[in-house]
């Protein structure tokens, strides 16, 4: 009966998210369902002592990298900067070599900093009128962005500023660049599997005769691209902010520690009774991150001044409006997932997944299995964490495992089968690109399956060559 309370409330969550219902709502009232079916005297304690207590905790802690990456990644299209890059690659390879190119493109959105749904607003235009001049199925446009935006740059790719990579930080004490190289390894595992399965699928379409398919029965369709003027902007200015992302905070995370020494910081403020403690090791990967975002928009207004001041209250009014809901997503989550890791359900299934004997095959089984029951790889990781992160933590140690690798696997894991029907970014990609789950959704799921698969292959990667 304790499963099945924790699992009935898991599946009403997944329902909700399917058919649409806000997280930020139903979060809240399914955990407080399987409380009151567990002990309804304790409703208003759980609520307050626990669920909003986690709520509040991560957003102390994330809210910001939420804010500046989406302030950033809307500053990047409102100065024309995104649209140049899209241009150039277009340019570079061709519109037969649509799939690569608009995969390459949305990784350089990603990975740069600019958030999987402006990637998608922003690619969407240049990736449609690719396929249009190539006559390539539509249907394989979501699959295309998605394999950009949500596999690799995610968070296989060493320093990428996507949360997903960022929330283990704080659990493992580790960095945005932990595991390099089996991120990598990783990363093109993931790209040259897709790339082939999504060549394959092209084929198999076009040689049955279906095409981009027909004006009348397509919808959102985008007008034609035209040429534009961007003030002269060169491709590689436009390039410029991700780099600086990445760099600066591949160079903050080596100089933190060395500016910032020791394990917690103190600060005395006349007007408190007491000091200020923040413990480095939790916060030191933000800090990171954070300083980088804000060097990238920094350089954005450097080159582009005159069009992103013309626009910035009403952007940045929309880039507040998109942390606002995905970071609140993500912590109603949270704090859903510390409810039900807190109930005797749960811990039964705890103490039945203790039965993988190996650490990292554990992790990634119990992170990838509750991002996909949740339909978010952020809110999967941070219910995992939330609630194992010592357990993974003290059986890594034991079998002499870093916790590099552990947050390493641990991001990737997230970000398998996450992307299930009901994941909000599926929906939003599908929504954006007028395509419905029949008609697009088992490319997607394709993806899924080799980004699960993957996880493995870099757990067996270590275990063969102790590469970290």
């Amino acid at each position: 009966m304790a499963v099945g309370i924790a699992a009935l409330s898991l599946i009403l969550l997944m329902i909700a998210a399917y058919r649409g219902m806000s997280v930020i709502v139903m979060a809240p009232l399914l955990a407080m369902l399987a409380v009151f079916l567990t002990d309804p005297g304790a409703v208003p304690a759980v609520f307050s002592g626990l669920f909003m207590e986690k709520v509040g905790s991560f957003l102390k802690l994330y809210f910001p990298v939420f804010l500046l990456g989406a302030l950033f990644g809307k500053l990047i299209e409102i100065s024309g900067f995104s649209r140049v890059i899209v241009t150039a690659v277009i340019r570079l390879v061709g519109a037969q070599r649509a799939i690569p190119a608009i995969m390459l493109v949305t990784a350089l959105l990603t990975y740069g900093g600019v958030s999987v749904f402006v990637a998608v607003f922003a690619v969407y235009p240049f990736a449609a009128e690719m396929f249009r001049q190539g006559d390539i199925p539509k249907r394989l446009v979501p699959a295309t962005i998605g394999l950009g935006a949500i596999t690799f740059t995610m968070d296989a790719m060493p320093g990428t500023p996507q949360i997903q990579n960022i929330i283990p930080t704080s659990f493992f004490g580790t960095t945005a660049w932990a595991a390099p190289v089996l991120g990598l390894i990783g990363s093109v595992c993931i790209m040259g599997m897709g790339l082939t399965y999504l060549g394959w699928r092209k084929r198999v379409l076009m040689a049955a005769g279906e095409g981009y398919g027909a004006p009348g029965t397509l919808v959102n369709e985008p007008e034609a691209v035209a040429e534009e003027e961007h003030g002269g902007v060169h491709p590689l200015i436009a390039l410029l902010p991700l780099l600086v992302v990445g760099l600066g905070n591949l160079a903050l995370t080596m100089m933190i520690p060395r500016i910032v020494p020791g394990e917690e910081v103190s600060v005395s403020l006349i007007g408190l009774s007491g000091p200020v403690v923040v413990q480095v090791a939790q916060v030191a990967a933000l800090w990171a991150v954070e300083g980088a975002l804000l060097l990238g928009i920094g350089t954005i207004m450097l080159f582009a001044f005159r069009p992103v001041a013309r626009r910035f209250a009403d952007g940045s009014k929309a880039a507040v409006g998109g942390a606002l809901l995905a970071g609140m997503n993500t912590a109603v989550e949270y704090g859903f997932g510390a409810v039900i890791a807190a109930l005797p359900g749960f811990l039964l299934v705890k103490e039945a997944l203790k039965v993988v004997p190996d650490p990292l095959v554990n992790e990634a089984i119990t992170v990838t299995s509750l991002a996909g029951i949740t339909g978010s790889a952020s809110g999967g990781l941070s219910i995992a964490l939330a609630a194992m992160a010592e357990q993974f933590a003290a059986a890594g140690d034991a079998a002499g495992i870093p916790r590099e690798v552990l947050h390493r696997v641990a991001s990737m894991a997230s970000g398998g089968m996450d992307s299930l029907p009901h994941n909000g970014a599926i929906i939003t990609l599908l929504a954006v690109t007028g395509l419905t789950h029949r008609q697009a959704y088992k490319d997607i799921f394709a993806l899924t399956l080799i980004k699960t698969f993957t996880v493995f292959v870099v757990i067996a990667v270590y275990y063969l060559t102790g590469l970290v």
